[in-house]
């Protein structure tokens, strides 16, 4: 097990309980992250139960469950349920002489069979039934199906306030995924991690231990696994969607990360590119954030505008990199020459804001005090008129905070790029910036930071220029990385 001590330690304390009672506990999270591994262990350590749902009818799921539970107490013949409330009792009473886990692993498939499933439970651990007071089952649902996890247990859902666990299993963070795929190259980890991000099994299961011997196997790594049509990995990021059963208009939610992926991150830029009205949006953006493959962030100096970005590398690499030659690519036997066209786009679509993003992510979590001028309590993008110059000024990093007086504060702004030497005139353009805001009377920003982010290195003039300010900072991916590779 790598690294899932906290999740580990949740669920063990869960089933473990000893109060008299049935309790419920709901687990969720994408795919591919190790709910399901996390579960078995859970029941295999403490002696608990395993149910894992088919897509398949009531009553064959209703046979199967009885089989299983059969199975687990030892008997010649599998159980027979009539229905779902003798099938749930069955279950409590596992847990009547001490606590057990009881696990219903893809528990979204059961509902989609029978939607009153979830009543059913409510009802069968309502307060002062005998059959949930004599029991300790400490029952556990779980599902990958994010849009219908995340309202199993909101507004008036029937299980609302009836869990007293809800774990979300999510995917390990850039510095945990470097650990987890043996990296040891900072440059190297940013370029792994832009394609296959934090999930485990797609090293484990999908290219079967196959990593990077160094950063000169990267390409052929790519080919090996991404690329190569006889791989998981190679049309894993077309199969995301596909597991949110909720999902209709398939080509919409393609058609929508294929615009963020573009590089268009707002409703406007995003409705232009799919020959959509903005206002036609709002639910499919909804929709992809709720499966975790969109995420929203807010303009740090403009309220009312929002900007989206996809929160799920492997998904970016795919609209970016592989869809505008996937014919190609399914044909091909040497995606070599299809890979060495695409390196433009990999590199100014997908590594560019992949870095921007590792870089806001260091900022918020990982980076020491000194650098950032205190705890930031948010880092976003900003943009802000430039009166003067009659032009629009982006800011790819603007990190916030409190200041002594407990009122927001702006800590640090900074630049950010993957492939270009940064020079003195980048850090000439934050410095206007930084007096723009001055100027605007933001809190803060006098005294702001200047963070220069690059992946390629600086020039000697602005590495003697920052050696002599005591507000600049040059950061590369080795920075972002530190005390872990």
């Amino acid at each position: 097990m790598f690294d899932r001590d906290v999740e580990w330690m949740e669920l063990v304390a869960f089933a473990s309980d000893e109060r008299p009672g049935a309790t419920l506990g709901v687990v969720s999270g994408r795919r591919r992250q190790g709910k399901t591994f996390l579960l078995r262990a859970v029941c295999q350590a403490m002696g608990g139960f395993y149910f894992s749902a088919d897509e398949a009818t009531d009553g064959e799921s209703l046979r199967r469950l009885g089989a299983a539970v059969g199975a687990h107490l030892g008997l010649s013949s599998a159980l027979h349920f009539g229905d779902w409330h003798a099938a749930i009792d069955a279950l409590l009473r596992l847990g009547a002489e001490r606590s057990l886990p009881v696990v219903i692993d893809e528990f979204p498939y059961l509902v989609r069979a029978n939607s009153a499933l979830p009543s059913i439970l409510q009802n069968a651990i309502a307060p002062l039934r005998p059959e949930r007071e004599g029991s300790r089952s400490r029952l556990l649902l779980c599902g990958s199906a994010m849009t219908f996890m995340g309202t199993l247990l909101s507004g008036s859902a029937p299980l609302r306030g009836r869990a007293g666990l809800e774990l979300i299993v999510p995917t390990l963070d850039y510095q945990l995924a470097a650990q987890f795929w043996s990296l040891s190259d900072p440059a190297l980890a940013v370029k792994v991690h832009a394609i296959v991000g934090g999930t485990p099994a797609y090293r484990r299961e999908f290219a079967r231990d196959d990593t990077p011997a160094n950063p000169d196997d990267f390409d052929g790594w790519v080919q090996r696994t991404v690329l190569n049509p006889a791989s998981p990995l190679f049309r894993e990021a077309r199969y995301l969607l596909a597991a949110e059963a909720e999902l209709r208009d398939m080509g919409l939610y393609h058609s929508v990360l294929a615009a963020i992926a573009d590089g268009h991150s707002t409703r406007g830029g995003i409705a232009t590119y799919i020959g959509r009205k903005s206002g036609d949006l709002a639910h499919p953006l909804n929709v992809l954030m709720d499966c975790g493959l969109v995420r929203r962030r807010s303009d740090a100096f403009r309220e009312n505008r929002t900007v989206y970005e996809v929160s799920e590398p492997l998904v970016t690499f795919y609209h970016a990199v592989m869809r505008p030659i996937w014919s190609d690519l399914a044909h091909t036997r040497d995606p070599g020459r299809l890979w060495q066209r695409s390196q433009g786009r990999f590199t100014s679509n997908v590594l560019g804001s992949h870095f921007e993003q590792l870089a806001r992510h260091w900022i918020r979590y990982f980076a020491p005090e000194s650098t950032v001028g205190g705890f930031p309590s948010r880092v976003e993008q900003g943009t802000l008129n430039d009166p003067a110059a009659r032009k629009t000024r982006e800011v790819d990093i603007v990190a916030l905070g409190p200041d002594p007086a407990d009122r927001e504060a702006l800590l640090a702004i900074g630049e950010v790029k993957w492939n270009e030497v940064m020079g003195v005139q980048h850090l000439d353009r934050l410095r206007h910036i930084r007096g723009l805001l001055t100027a605007q009377h933001r809190n803060g920003a006098a005294t702001a930071r200047l963070l220069c982010f690059s992946g390629a290195g600086f020039t000697a003039d602005l590495t003697r220029e920052a050696s002599q300010a005591g507000d600049v900072r040059l950061l590369s991916a080795s920075d972002l990385y530190a005390g872990v590779l």
